[in-house]
């Protein structure tokens, strides 16, 4: 069972393409000037099982899926649950936004579990004096677009670069 906030379809600001974008309730990072204040109530929301969640995503055989929230850390096996039956039931990549750091998550056993079924994460906290509105699928110069991935398999943190087009 997971606490989510919202579902958005069809979205394009939580990674490339049309997103189907999950936001969770909860998180304890309490970034100054976060986007979305209201997720970081863990009891905000309502609940839902992986199978209702499935049914929306696929649903749309077009849309691929984003976590956010609040942060789905925090809720590491719901997500993980979810994020296995994503892959066993469809062909879509999965973005992972958290205001943990890609290294910090190497050394929590529970959120490495899910870590392992993510193909992008965007890590790192929203730092207000980093803010710069040119960047794209994140809002902080320190926050980072990771191959998920590519980075377990080479022991190294392999970054992806997105730009606007203008």
């Amino acid at each position: 069972m997971l606490q989510i906030l919202n579902i958005i379809e069809d979205t394009m600001v939580d990674g490339p393409g049309f997103r189907t974008s999950i936001y969770c309730a909860g998180c304890r990072h309490g970034c100054e000037g976060c986007h979305n204040p209201q997720s970081w109530d863990f009891e905000g929301g309502h609940p839902m099982t992986t199978d209702d969640i499935m049914r929306i995503i696929v649903a749309d055989p077009y849309a691929n899926v984003t976590f956010s929230g609040g942060d789905p850390m925090y809720q590491p096996e719901g997500f993980a649950e979810l994020a296995r039956a994503i892959h066993e039931h469809t062909s879509k990549d999965i973005w992972c936004y958290t205001g943990f750091t890609f290294e910090a998550l190497l050394h929590m056993p529970r959120q490495r579990q899910l870590l392992n079924l993510i193909d992008v994460l965007v890590d790192g906290p929203f730092l207000k004096a980093q803010r710069d509105e040119t960047l794209i699928f994140r809002g902080s110069r320190n926050q980072r677009i990771i191959d998920v991935q590519a980075s377990i398999a080479q022991g190294r943190t392999v970054m992806l670069s997105y730009t606007a087009a203008l």
